[in-house]
């Protein structure tokens, strides 16, 4: 890192407080998140699935959808030949915890080198860290797990690998230091799937009024990167506490040519984009109608590949996990939901007081319950 770069790195803690001008219940102690229910219901919600829990994951790979989701103190995998269909479809435990590791959360299943790999935290409080798992079959066959070799080790979760601009990515959510101040979102290049070469880099920070209605820790997790029409790459990521009714989905947009490592080449949404709070949305946007605190959502994409995101014009599916309106917020109420979503042409980000321009215009994201 040169060091102009170093001395605005440390200047991010304090900057990124003021960066965009425009757009309680308590945390548990630790990350918001909570295993898996595994409830089953059957009642016809817009959307809604029968799977009950968080953090859903989902690719395709040929004519094949393929779901990963923790359960039962592991990972278990469902495929079907619809996206709707994964919901109805038989679970195949691939990896159960033998050895102690703790809480599994946030299994990301892609397709990557002919291989199936999903990524996924283990811990108990602070010793989350990121492992990963692969197989040559979707739902059976898959290694021991190996932790991913991630730089300074600290807690992390919901780590994702993708490919851009030839080179290989991870980017999740983590700690700056060693205890639960705030989850801010890192990227870091990698050598190989489960080892990073060179520092990490923190992206964004949870400085925002509309991404810190509720804190205790203040948080951005659960990034999905993804390539626009014009090459240029996005990461949507979900705000506020995963506890409360205000979770919702955010953006950011790396600048056209921009250094993915270079926090001010990133620009961030002014608003959510999906969530339920009206006072919280983008100009432009609007809450959802049927579900409360949609969030850590999936892109579905062929193999889970960013470069093969979707064109402009037509809708593609996501799936994200909500609590039906008029069901009290809870983690137990929470579902897996199909939804779509559209690339959003024209659309300016603006911030102040930070290098560079001042605001951004580019493809944004509208999504659909």
């Amino acid at each position: 890192m040169s060091p102009s770069r170093r001395w605005l790195a440390a200047l991010v803690p304090f900057a990124l407080a003021a960066a965009l001008v425009v757009g309680e219940v308590s945390a548990p102690a630790g990350r918001a998140h909570a295993a898996a229910t595994g409830t089953e219901d059957t009642s016809s919600v817009r959307g809604r699935t029968t799977l009950g829990g968080a953090d859903p994951s989902v690719i395709k790979v040929g004519d094949l959808y393929v779901a990963a989701k923790s359960v039962d103190g592991g990972i278990a995998v469902r495929t079907a030949t619809t996206l709707e269909g994964i919901a109805a479809a038989p679970k195949r435990q691939v990896w159960n915890d033998t050895g102690g590791l703790g809480e599994v959360w946030a299994p990301e299943i892609v397709h990557h080198d002919g291989q199936y790999r999903i990524y996924f935290a283990a811990g108990t409080g602070a010793a989350h860290r990121m492992y990963h798992i692969s197989s040559s079959r979707p739902d059976t066959g898959y290694s021991p797990a190996t932790k991913v070799a991630l730089p300074d080790d600290k807690w992390a979760i919901d780590g994702v690998p993708f490919t851009f601009g030839g080179q290989r990515w991870f980017v999740w959510s983590g700690w700056a230091g060693d205890t639960n101040v705030e989850q801010n979102l890192y990227i870091a290049r990698m050598s190989s799937p489960t080892a990073a070469t060179g520092g990490r880099h923190i992206i964004s920070q949870p400085r925002e009024p509309w991404e810190r209605v509720v804190g205790n820790p203040y948080i951005n997790e659960a990034p999905q990167p993804v390539v626009d029409p014009d090459g240029r790459l996005h990461i949507a990521y979900s705000a506020n506490g995963s506890w409360s009714s205000d979770y919702c989905i955010a953006d950011l947009r790396l600048r056209a040519g921009g250094d993915p490592t270079y926090v001010w080449d990133w620009y961030k949404s002014n608003g959510c984009l999906f969530g339920s709070r009206a006072s919280s949305m983008m100009e432009g946007w609007h809450p959802t109608l049927y579900v409360d605190g949609p969030g850590h959502h999936t892109f579905v994409l062929p193999r889970g590949d960013v470069a093969a995101g979707p064109p402009a014009g037509p809708r593609f599916p996501t799936m994200f996990h909500a609590v039906q309106k008029g069901t009290p917020y809870s983690w137990a109420n929470r579902y897996w939901y199909t939804g779509t979503a559209v690339w959003w042409g024209g659309t300016t980000y603006r911030r102040a007081n930070v290098p560079g321009s001042p605001t951004d215009a580019g493809f944004s994201l509208k999504f659909f319950e």
